[in-house]
């Protein structure tokens, strides 16, 4: 997925920040990646075939909360290498693998396998992709006159109760805060 919208973005690069555009006319995307070897895995296999390299690798992944998706595949292979480094970009959420790499786990649970975790692990904070409350409540704002109903469902509490206080004291909607699993009927 990822490499198909970089590919969109590509085509429109009218599209980009003023600064990002800059960027690409002093060193061009395109002949950078190919000066690194970088290479766009697409298909499954391609990923897979990762794992078998002995030379030095960077493997990047949008896998959010490294909890589904072929990054457990790469960190199974390559977490318990002391050779390895992990940065680890954006929030993790509690109970994922991501969150205990973070927190400096021992060992992590993947694929079901128990893992010992060797590698070297290194957050970025302040990357993440979500939308903050601020946000979310102006993206509500134009909707709240109908008095929708509103679940809450992406978060953990200490975000979704307080989100939930300002949509109720600001629109006069009682959001609905589900839990894990929770079947809702419409």
């Amino acid at each position: 997925m990822a490499v198909e919208a970089s590919r969109i973005y590509l085509k429109h690069p009218e599209l980009w920040h003023e600064r990002m555009q800059e960027i690409v006319r002093e060193r061009p995307l395109r002949e950078e990646l190919e000066k690194t070897k970088s290479k766009l895995c697409v298909a499954p296999e391609e990923s897979r075939a990762l794992n078998d390299k002995t030379e030095t690798c960077m493997i990047l992944a949008g896998a959010g909360m490294c909890n589904a998706g072929r990054i457990l595949h790469h960190l199974r292979n390559n977490v318990w290498k002391e050779q390895t480094s992990v940065i680890i970009v954006g929030y993790q959420g509690r109970a994922t693998v991501g969150r205990a790499l973070v927190e400096g786990a021992k060992t992590v649970k993947i694929l079901g396998e128990k893992t010992i975790v060797r590698a070297s692990v290194h957050s970025l904070g302040g990357f993440s992709a979500h939308a903050g409350q601020s946000d979310l409540l102006n993206w509500l704002a134009p909707m709240a006159k109908g008095k929708p109903k509103v679940f809450l469902t992406h978060g953990e509490e200490r975000g979704r109760k307080p989100l939930a206080a300002c949509i109720q004291h600001r629109f006069g909607i009682k959001p609905s805060l589900p839990a894990h699993r929770a079947v809702i009927e419409l």
